[in-house]
């Protein structure tokens, strides 16, 4: 197994193409995550669920997938546990309750939408949300629809905040939707597959969502308060922006695709965010105060089935993660499996077929103090 012990000399070593302002703070300290294959009950592994977050849920953490998943995968949210990257259960297949099948986004809710990011209620672990991104293929809404909903400030077709409840039957049923508006001055641009990625609870029920690109091409982060009367309307729910020291890059693309709230234990707020293409983790100080810290990572895979010179673990090419959970002082993470790249991690013959199963991994992290620093 490869080890790293080295220190990265400045920020642009890990990101190649970027430009970053002086003043955006650098930890030294390269990181590893060694990640475990997630395996079904029968002993294989999970099979292409182009999975699109991660949240802490009871004992375990909970996953869903996009609509580019395998359709076994589709519409459902799926058990984890974290001691051994086990499909445990229950498995909770998503239905539409009746009230939503007269809404005007009903065609689209539940003929395989776009789910991107999942977050649990933190104040009712039974409930669940998730956000909807690419929905360019969807069937026009009626005429009525279409100019109720007509001014989103992104994309033609409005990105979806969906709510889910847990039914007694294992199911999860989805209950509400509102639809997200963003302000013409905070420039979103119509970016149909770069939209809301990431989604986590903070402080007095505020609801954080990352955007991987903006029209200057940088990823955002924008608040909802989803106070006690938030679905009893169907109305566009108008995101807030606020000030934070977000790194900012002159070229290429930097999106972020997982994020999840940490308290430090003296009280400070944070989001642990992953950018996907870079391989990093982003620090975001949400009192605005401090620059963001951008933590890089060599991920590796396990080996199940060793043999000479590939033992335990292999370096991977590329991970793409897409969801963040934090469990007490744990970082957890999944990955998305990049169709058009993930065979390039094929090092050692045992993990090739995984790899072409489009098979994802669970990687843990230690939360380190000094990252908040």
């Amino acid at each position: 197994m490869r080890m790293y012990v080295g220190f990265i000399i400045g920020i642009c070593s890990v990101l190649v193409s970027c430009s970053p302002p002086p003043e955006l703070a650098q930890l030294e300290q390269k990181l590893q995550a060694n990640g475990h294959w997630i395996m079904e009950q029968d002993g294989q592994v999970m099979l292409n669920p182009q999975t699109s977050g991660l949240v802490k849920w009871r004992d375990g953490l909970l996953t869903l997938s996009d609509r580019s998943a395998h359709h076994s995968q589709r519409l459902r949210l799926r058990t984890i546990s974290k001691d051994d990257a086990l499909l445990s259960g229950p498995d909770l297949p998503m239905v539409l309750s009746e009230k939503l099948q007269t809404s005007c986004f009903a065609a689209y809710i539940s003929d395989n939408p776009d789910l991107e990011a999942l977050v649990v209620d933190p104040d009712d672990d039974s409930v669940f949300y998730v956000v909807t991104e690419d929905a360019r293929d969807a069937e026009p809404m009626s005429e009525a629809c279409q100019q109720k909903y007509l001014n989103t400030g992104s994309t033609n077709y409005p990105t979806l905040l969906v709510r889910l409840e847990l039914q007694a039957n294992n199911t999860a049923l989805m209950t509400h939707i509102r639809p997200i508006q963003f302000t013409v001055d905070m420039q979103i641009g119509n970016f149909p597959n770069d939209g809301v990625e990431a989604l986590a609870f903070g402080q007095a029920r505020t609801l954080y969502l990352g955007i991987e690109k903006d029209s200057n091409k940088q990823a955002r982060i924008f608040s909802l308060q989803m106070h006690s009367e938030f679905w009893q309307s169907d109305e566009f729910a108008v995101v807030t922006n606020f000030a934070l020291k977000l790194p900012s890059f002159v070229s290429g693309n930097h999106p972020i695709n997982g994020m999840d709230y940490y308290q430090t234990p003296d009280g400070r707020d944070f989001l642990l965010v992953a950018a996907r293409n870079d391989e990093t983790i982003w620090v975001v100080d949400l009192s605005g105060e401090k620059e963001t810290v951008i933590l890089d990572i060599d991920f590796f895979a396990e080996i199940q089935a060793n043999s000479e010179g590939c033992e335990n673990y292999e370096a991977m090419d590329n991970a793409s993660i897409e969801g963040v959970a934090v469990t007490g002082n744990t970082l957890w993470l999944i990955n998305d499996p990049w169709k058009a790249v993930y065979i390039n991690n094929v090092q050692c013959e045992q993990n090739r077929a995984h790899y072409q199963m489009f098979a994802p991994l669970l990687f843990s992290v230690p939360i380190k103090a000094k990252w908040f620093d």
